[in-house]
């Protein structure tokens, strides 16, 4: 989807779209519309009981209309920026495959101008609710392919493009997150994961991959437990963000990368397994934000690292009852190999800390069903060493609408995860589960390092539409991880 902006209504516009604030239609300046138009969208409003609410819409067709032959009054509801938001992204959705190529939307309509940033969102949503993965769809009609291609935005406050911008970076960080997660197992693998990432190196990202060998002679054990069983080996990704030029990592980003999971021994049932393509969703959004930041030249030093593996139950596959030495030096008891995902993570932190010294780590991971259960697919899971990190990114949260719920940590939790036979065992019993994953996953955190789990389950991927996306991958996290750096690390 192209954004465009212009100083007056393009002549030639088929589709002419007018913000309205809640209960606004009576507000709408003189001169917007000639006066036989305005009378009539009024009363188009009034028999569609239409009255502004945010993402509610109004059509009318205007045969013979001098500058738009369909009005469409869209509502900006109370003209909060979450407003604005899902206002754009019913636009998109409403005509993305009408016919319909080009809509200008004129900000005039309303009372006041609303803010650059306002703007900006609207935007967003709509070129972001735009996206389509069809790569694999041959034979859509032409009813079922997208048509709408451009929005242009008319009578848009001061400072609204420079709004876009950043935006428009976050916007292409989550079509890479969404791509990564929608594609096939097939397809995505740990090794074409890399590839898929190369590009970034093209906006200045460092990019250091770490293969089998080398992954063995660091002694990840935990990690490699989980890849021994596909034909598909491990890889640790790494993409580097110098902001700031030389000079320490503010903030590490890792990400689960489980590209299929089977379960491995601890099978999964048939029934869903498919959706478990998605299981990689955190190291998804890792890379996502990462391009995200490099395409704004975000002023901060960051790292993202993505552990990534397929984890399947062939011969070699790891069993129940094994116990693997991580890197860190501490053992772990497998209890159940479908709890891989936290295997992963340890290594893939332990090596972050050890190479890069992060002050603070963020790991993203669709972790745990238990998080499902407790949160659905409304909110994220958080679970933080530190108050003033956990406000932070509950901050950013609230802002973007990446939403996050805090959970406890303790230890009453961490002792059920002890292991009669090792260090620690991989899953404590059947409560708490999503809590003493995160248990699992602290005790890997360096002393005096700021680290924050987040466990995002049920946010990757979508059953139904959102503002913001269609159904399937939601690209959650790339805009939670951009607010946060963009709010606590950039001067």
């Amino acid at each position: 989807m192209h954004v465009t902006f212009a100083a007056a209504r393009p002549a030639d516009a088929a589709v002419l779209a007018l913000p309205v604030e809640k209960d606004g239609i009576g507000r709408i300046p003189a001169g917007t519309l000639d006066d036989a138009t305005l009378a009539l969208a009024r009363g188009a409003a009034k028999a569609g009981r239409f009255d502004g609410e945010a993402a509610s819409i109004a059509e009318i067709f205007l045969p013979g209309g001098e500058h738009a032959n369909r009005l469409v009054l869209v509502g900006v509801g109370s003209g909060s920026e979450a407003d604005y938001e899902r206002a754009g992204g019913a636009l998109a959705a409403r005509f993305l495959t009408s016919g319909v190529t080009s809509i200008a939307v004129d900000f005039a309509s309303l009372g006041g101008q609303p803010s650059s940033r306002a703007v900006s969102r609207f935007a967003a949503a709509a070129a972001q609710r735009g996206w389509r993965f069809d790569q694999y769809r041959t034979k859509l009609s032409d009813k079922q392919k997208p048509t709408l291609d451009e929005i242009v935005l008319v009578s848009t406050p001061n400072g609204s493009e420079a709004a876009w911008d950043a935006q428009l970076a976050v916007t292409g960080g989550l079509e890479l997150t969404r791509t990564l997660v929608s594609e096939p197992p097939n397809v995505i693998y740990p090794e074409s994961f890399v590839e898929r990432c190369r590009h970034l190196a093209e906006l200045g990202v460092e990019i250091t991959v770490l293969d089998r060998a080398a992954m063995e002679k660091l002694g990840m054990g935990a990690l490699l437990g989980v890849a021994q069983g596909s034909v598909k080996e491990g890889r640790i990704l790494a993409m580097r963000w110098n902001g700031k030029g030389a000079g320490d990592i503010d903030v590490a980003f890792v990400g689960k990368g489980v590209t299929f999971d089977t379960g491995g021994i601890s099978i999964k049932p048939a029934a869903g397994m498919e959706d478990m393509k998605w299981d990689m969703g955190g190291a998804g959004a890792v890379a996502g934000a990462m391009k995200a930041l490099a395409t704004r030249k975000a002023k901060a030093n960051v790292v993202g690292v993505c552990g990534l593996v397929e984890n399947m139950p062939d011969g070699n596959a790891q069993r129940p009852g094994d116990v693997v030495t991580s890197m860190s030096g501490q053992t772990i008891e497998v209890i159940n190999t479908d709890a891989e995902g936290r295997l992963v993570l340890c290594d893939a932190i332990t090596w972050t800390q050890k190479t890069f010294a992060p002050k603070t780590i963020v790991d993203l991971a669709t972790l745990t069903g238990a998080m499902i259960i407790s949160l659905g697919s409304e909110h994220g899971g958080l679970f933080a060493n530190d108050d003033g990190l956990a406000e932070e990114l509950l901050a950013a949260g609230r802002a973007t609408g990446d939403l996050l719920w805090r959970f406890p940590l303790g230890d009453a939790y961490n002792k059920l995860i002890d292991s009669p036979i090792a260090d620690m065992k991989n899953v404590g019993p059947r409560g708490a589960g999503s809590i003493t994953a995160a248990q699992f996953i602290q005790r890997f955190v360096e002393p005096g390092v700021r680290w924050a789990h987040l466990d995002i389950a049920g946010m990757v991927w979508a059953d139904k539409p959102g503002s913001t996306y269609d159904k399937g991958a939601t690209g959650y996290g790339v805009r939670l991880l951009d607010r946060f750096v963009r709010d606590n690390f950039e001067g």
